[in-house]
């Protein structure tokens, strides 16, 4: 297997190359030169098999000959032993025809853990028999640092920076990521947004020098191994649910685009999904291009669910490069465009092409309140408000002709009980495990929106340890 650059300009690599760049050196995201496929029979072949085992044989098409199978059979069994649920992402039934999918049993209560154990554990299997070392940088609009930090905490090949928005995640988030006292963490929170640590993120790996120096790797969703880590349990509750001799249909909270995209790729595979919804808050880029082909930036607006207070979704890259034909210069002279003028010129052509497997929702912060209070109301469930957005996508689209749809529950909702609280009265205690959480010491510097000033900090802290 072999990736190439969502912009055409890249050289191929194969996965281990893909997954220690992140980043395309053009400036694009790596995707699969070509698709794998699998057969109705090989699906279900996979039904009924332990979680893990699962991902393993779905994720080794995109491996490979870069890691023998059985030693990504051994990674995969290792990374969710930590989780909480023995299913790891067990559906719910709220009622008739509409499923919850919980992806949120792992250590930091978040579906990003899905991820990122197994990211974790590819990158030091992978440095430990090179011998090399790592900075992992990465960018978090709530869930993905505190994910990436428990991931790489203590692994001796790997250092890791989180940059995050200051005052725009919930104290739980980020007390989850500035709490962890580990030599090889550092937290930096920059004043501004979730899109302005993204672009700094991506600043930093187009500085050569700088990423040369400090060796920098990415665990943000650009990084093609989180897309194939999410695969499986899409997977997982389409097969529980019948496929592939039954479609099914999923509601997803998106904001950066990659978890969707996850799903497009197990569509891709063969697993027959009949509809995709693409669930967002106040900030709805992505609603409004599925809408009317307006992918305009407007000023990000802080929310009760702030993992999608997102206006420049990178993943979505990935999608355009597909809907273009696997274009790269097109590719690269739409997103050219976008950071140029706000907007994002999609041919017409390639827009009604989405929309055969695309649906936008979006639902703002009085909805949201009202979607959690409803859901509990009526089914006794609480649902974070992440969640509750992928809830009221699924119940506002039903695919019908018995197809079920399934929501992914994205984080917990200890993770935002101030929310949970407004909506329905009820403040959902923490795992006993974060019991000590209010109490810890944090530590993390705040910076302003300024390159420089990263690479500063960063080298600050790793120079002395970076390879």
């Amino acid at each position: 297997m072999r990736y190439i650059s969502t912009r055409g300009e890249a050289a191929a690599r194969d996965f281990v190359g893909a997954l220690l760049a992140g980043l395309a050196e053009d400036g694009g995201l790596f995707v699969p030169e070509s698709w794998p496929h699998f057969s109705p029979a090989d699906w279900r072949a996979l039904r009924g098999l332990p979680y893990a085992e699962l991902a393993a044989r779905l994720i080794a098409p995109f491996v490979g000959d870069s890691i023998p199978f059985a030693t990504l059979q051994a990674l995969c069994h290792a990374a969710w032993t930590d989780f909480d649920h023995p299913a790891v992402v067990p559906l719910v039934q709220l009622e008739t025809g509409l499923w919850v999918q919980e992806l949120f049993h792992g250590p930091t209560l978040a579906f990003k853990d899905l991820a990122l154990q197994l990211l974790g554990a590819l990158f030091e299997h992978v440095l430990a028999a090179r011998g090399e070392r790592i900075t992992i940088v990465g960018a978090t609009s709530g869930d993905t640092g505190a994910a990436a930090i428990a991931a790489c905490r203590g692994k001796p090949h790997l250092s890791v920076a989180i940059l995050h928005p200051y005052g725009r995640i919930s104290e739980v988030q980020r007390r989850q990521m500035t709490t962890v006292v580990a030599e090889n963490v550092l937290n930096i929170a920059i004043e501004g947004s979730f899109d302005d640590c993204q672009d700094l993120v991506k600043a930093l790996f187009n500085d050569r020098a700088f990423r040369i120096e400090m060796r920098l790797a990415a665990v943000n969703s650009i990084n093609w191994a989180r897309i194939a880590a999410q695969i499986p349990y899409y997977v997982a509750s389409a097969l529980a649910l019948g496929a592939p001799d039954r479609e099914v249909a999923f509601a997803v909270p998106t904001g950066n685009f990659g978890n969707v995209f996850a799903a497009y790729a197990a569509r891709r595979l063969g697993l027959p999904i009949a509809r995709l919804l693409v669930a967002s808050n106040q900030n709805d880029i992505l609603a409004r291009f599925l809408a009317r082909n307006d992918m305009s930036i407007r000023p990000s607006v802080q929310t009760l669910a702030p993992a999608m207070d997102i206006q420049i979704s990178s993943n979505f890259e990935r999608l355009l490069f597909e809907l273009v034909e696997r274009n790269g210069k097109a590719t690269a002279q739409i997103v050219a465009e976008f950071r140029k003028s706000g907007r994002m010129p999609v041919p017409d052509y390639a827009w009604h092409r989405a929309r055969l497997i695309f649906h936008g929702f979006r639902l703002d912060d009085t909805a949201i309140l009202a979607e959690i209070r409803r859901v509990h109301a009526r089914a006794g469930y609480l649902a974070d408000p992440h969640t509750a957005i992928g809830i009221a996508a699924a119940e506002a689209a039903p695919v019908g002709h018995g197809v079920p749809m399934i929501a992914l529950a994205t984080a917990h909702p200890a993770k935002f009980p101030d929310a949970i609280n407004q909506a329905t009265g009820t403040r959902p205690p923490l795992p006993a495990r974060f019991g000590d959480l209010y109490e810890k010491k944090e530590d993390y510097v705040i910076l302003p929106n300024d390159l420089a000033a990263v690479q500063a900090a960063i080298r600050a802290k790793f120079l002395g340890n970076a390879a």
